[in-house]
């Protein structure tokens, strides 16, 4: 995913549903922070940043096939998003999810 000067890489199942949320709370006209920790290859670290309508984003999918979505899993990034600590980016159980990879471009 690129927005702005910023890379943040996450596995295609990951990224596919910050898509379908993300691109749904943009639609909306809403601004949001999303937050997540920064992968062994960043430095670690945790990072943030605020996404809205304006802003240039690009998702970028390593593989060639639409992953499965969760519903579960989209109602609970979708909550994530709407609440004031803005989307904390989770695996399917809960847990924080480590980027890949976040470097400015």
């Amino acid at each position: 995913m690129t927005y702005g000067a910023w890379t943040i890489e996450f596995d295609d199942r990951l990224l596919a549903h910050l898509q379908l949320v993300i691109v749904q709370r943009l639609r909306n006209q809403e601004r949001f922070a999303m937050s997540w920790i920064d992968g062994s290859e960043s430095g670690g670290g945790r990072s943030s940043i605020w996404l809205h309508p304006e802003g240039d984003l690009y998702f970028r999918f390593a593989g060639s096939r639409t992953p499965d979505i969760d519903p579960d899993w989209i109602r609970q990034l979708t909550d994530s998003a709407q609440s004031s600590r803005g989307l904390i980016v989770t695996h399917e159980d809960g847990r924080l999810a480590r980027s890949v990879s976040t470097k400015r471009t």
